[in-house]
């Protein structure tokens, strides 16, 4: 049986949205180890070695050749929390993170407003679902990222074209949401991001209808077929999407705080818009991924990656101590 060290285990599947972290990590001496979701292996009778553990899974995996990690990091999150590892964004928030259909449960079960929508295990209900709406629609699968597989319908008769010619993904799982596309006031989307459970930065993303599905976690082109091209906060400004920095009111802050208590997130972002029709906050999508976006200095005033390694550096404090209080009380 192995014994709790001093190392920060990171787990992730992309390969290029942690730099920044790597860098922070790098710069301040801290030890860390990298782990790839898409090729690894646990032992159930064994724990890890790590003082933390940091999930950074991806639920846009299987559009990279990644599927296998999905449903294998639930075993593993599960294993580890059984075993007393800390780990930052654990199973309930990976779990929330993974279906798109579990969100609007929750968002449900805390009273807060979301576009309405059906959950679908068939191309048949999507177009019974879609009878009830008015257009424009969208279909998104339950299990996605960065606008993956995620298609815009105007009309009802494209959307059973599309059924007719197989061109629905309902995703890993073969589950979907039919839901519909809200005009967004002023064609923005707020982001909000927390970290400890609490509001650390909000941006306003302008967008548009042709080019901005109804439910990214990042910015992606959705233009009646699964989304290929991705456009993501990490760099979007420099793919001259127009971001700004955002205070969001009291109550959103409030009710995106009470998101990520119920969702379970150390670090996340919670994203909404205004209906344009109502003037009603409609809440979308929990990420807990969270790519902090590009130039966040020149955009919000600071670094997020220090606050984030504020955070784990004070998370592994913690269990250090409670490892010791342990300790001693066995002694």
């Amino acid at each position: 049986m192995s014994t709790k060290g001093s190392t920060i285990g990171i787990y992730y599947e992309h390969p290029d949205w942690f730099k920044p972290l790597f860098a922070e990590l790098d710069r301040r001496r801290i030890s860390y180890v990298r782990l790839d979701a898409a090729n690894h292996r646990f032992d159930p009778d064994d724990r890890d070695n790590f003082a933390i553990f940091f999930n950074r899974m991806s639920a846009s995996a299987s559009y990279r050749g990644h599927g296998n990690a999905i449903f294998y990091t639930r075993y593993l999150l599960g294993h580890l929390e059984n075993k007393g590892t800390r780990i930052i964004n654990g199973e309930r928030s990976f779990a929330i993170e993974m279906s798109k259909a579990m969100q609007l449960t929750l968002l449900d079960s805390l009273g807060i407003d979301h576009p309405r929508s059906f959950v679908v295990n068939s191309t048949e209900q999507a177009v019974l679902a879609a009878e009830g709406f008015e257009f424009p629609i969208v279909v998104k699968p339950n299990i996605g990222g960065r606008g993956s597989g995620i298609v815009l319908f105007d009309t009802i008769a494209q959307l059973k074209q599309a059924v007719n010619d197989g061109g629905i993904d309902f995703g890993p799982d073969g589950t979907a949401l039919v839901q519909e596309f809200v005009p967004k006031r002023g064609g923005c989307i707020q982001r909000i991001e927390t970290l400890g459970g609490k509001f650390l930065y909000g941006i306003r993303v302008h967008a548009s209808k042709e080019n901005f599905n109804l439910c990214p976690a990042e910015v992606c082109l959705t233009e009646n077929q699964a989304a290929v091209t991705e456009i993501c906060l990490t760099d979007g400004r420099q793919n001259g999407l127009r971001i700004e920095k955002f205070d969001p009111p009291r109550e959103i802050v409030d009710a995106v705080e009470r998101i990520a208590a119920a969702a379970g997130l150390d670090l996340g972002g919670v994203e909404y818009l205004i209906d344009d029709r109502t003037g009603r906050p409609l809440f979308y999508d929990i990420n807990a991924l969270s790519n902090f976006v590009a130039g966040a200095v020149d955009l919000i005033g600071f670094d997020p990656h220090e606050k984030l390694v504020d955070y784990l550096e004070k998370e592994m404090n913690l269990c250090d101590t409670a490892t010791g209080s342990r300790s001693l009380a066995a002694g």
